[in-house]
């Protein structure tokens, strides 16, 4: 990628990080949390969860990669390891996953060793503009779009208001190097094994750790259905998208991107679309969603409702942005909460020696005018068996491209 180019998806980057994830305060009510964030992933999502360039061709052909599955697993202690650290998550035998995956052991905030610090480069004055528009309908509302001059951007000047609609979910806590004493993650470059779009999270799971009490539960809900979102055209230029209404579904979030390119090829102006009814971009809608979360962004019209299966996007979104519009749906669903020793019905006083979450998500990804919904889910059930997927270890999201496959869970 060219530096100007470079430059300017850096500052889409660090204006996407006005809305991104909030940090949450933590609880101190367990010494060891655990959670797994479920994915399923189909078109485009899924087209890169299987093996990128193989799983286009077999898409191009007609022959369909079918929908993918992603699991993240995270565990949080305040423990420090007794001898060497070490975590390992069993799983069912329909995961396909072999008896268990290891949860890679990151040592203590602090204790880290840090790299030297490199040269710094040459460093250019981020260009281009940021075009932000809301909300579902064939036309654009009033006071859109927004403009951010990545150039005043770089300088502090940004617009106020951008996250009109904030909503205070504190349930939506977070595990992370920085808020655990010892913490754990899979996928990671020590395992290389891979989930398929067969496999299956229903059954008993176990944790066993040398710095967290063994946490055990058992699952009966599995992966989300796959979303098969359609586009069609409009004559004034605004795009029309639907999709299969999916069981488990508490919200629907949408959103869009595109670029324009100057003479020398640089990306130059971006558009950025989302179906929040009120400016709301990124957020938690990043991330999965509690149903309690879910609820709340759906009332403040952020989220749309699980009933809701379609959405127009602007005519000015097209008209404001490139040919290639690249289209994202995200269907948050049901959770599942177990701890140990389980809270009381009554409000007791409750200290449990661990506590789990697991979360699920639906996503597809698609260009609109491009029918990812038929060439992903055809014959896909034969393919999802027997496709050798790739290893699960994430890259870091980089550029425009990053942020829309960090939404879809393809990267960090």
């Amino acid at each position: 990628m060219k530096r100007s180019a470079l430059a300017a998806s850096i500052g889409f980057v660090a204006v996407a990080g006005i809305w991104g994830v909030p940090a949450v305060t933590q609880t101190d009510a367990a010494p060891a949390r655990y959670t797994m964030d479920a994915g399923t992933m189909s078109g485009m999502a899924a087209m890169a969860g299987q093996g990128g360039m193989a799983a286009a061709m077999a898409m191009m052909k007609g022959e369909g990669a079918g929908p993918a599955h992603q699991l993240q697993l995270r565990l949080g202690s305040s423990q420090a390891p007794a001898d060497a650290a070490k975590a390992d998550h069993f799983m069912p035998s329909g995961a396909g996953l072999g008896a268990s995956v290891p949860l890679a052991y990151t040592p203590a905030r602090g204790a880290v060793d840090r790299a030297e610090p490199g040269q710094p480069g040459e460093v250019q004055t981020p260009r281009g503009k940021l075009y932000l528009f809301w909300g579902c309908g064939e036309r654009a509302g009033p006071g859109q779009p927004v403009v951010i001059d990545f150039s005043k951007l770089a300088k502090g000047q940004v617009p106020p208001d951008l996250y009109a609609a904030a909503v205070n979910i504190p349930e939506e806590w977070r595990i992370t190097p920085a808020n655990s004493k010892t913490y754990g993650e899979w996928p990671n470059s020590r395992d290389t094994k891979a989930l398929t779009g067969r496999s299956s999270l229903l059954g008993a799971h176990k944790v066993v750790s040398s710095y967290a009490p063994q946490i055990s539960f058992t699952l009966d809900q599995d992966f989300m259905a796959p979303l098969d979102v359609k586009s069609s055209k409009r004559p004034s230029g605004a795009w029309d998208l639907s999709w299969n209404g999916i069981d488990g579904a508490t919200g629907y979030y949408a959103w869009v991107m595109s670029a324009k390119t100057d003479r020398r090829g640089e990306a130059a102006e971006m558009v950025w679309w989302t179906s929040s009814a009120n400016r709301a971009f990124g957020g938690p809608m990043w991330d999965w969603l509690s149903p309690a979360a879910a609820a709340k962004l759906v009332t403040a019209k952020t989220v749309m409702p699980s009933t809701q299966t379609s959405c127009t996007v602007p005519a000015e979104v097209q008209a404001a942005g490139g040919e290639v519009m690249m289209a994202n749906l995200s269907g948050f669903g049901p959770e599942k909460n177990f701890a140990y020793p389980p809270k009381p019905a009554k409000a007791t006083a409750w200290k449990p020696e661990w506590i789990a979450r697991v979360r699920f998500r639906s996503t597809s990804m698609t260009m609109l005018g491009m029918d990812m919904g038929a060439m992903s889910m055809g014959s896909s059930s034969e393919n999802a068996e027997s496709a050798t997927p790739p290893a699960q270890t994430k890259p870091k999201c980089k550029g425009l491209a990053g942020i829309a496959k960090r939404a879809a869970g393809l990267c960090e």
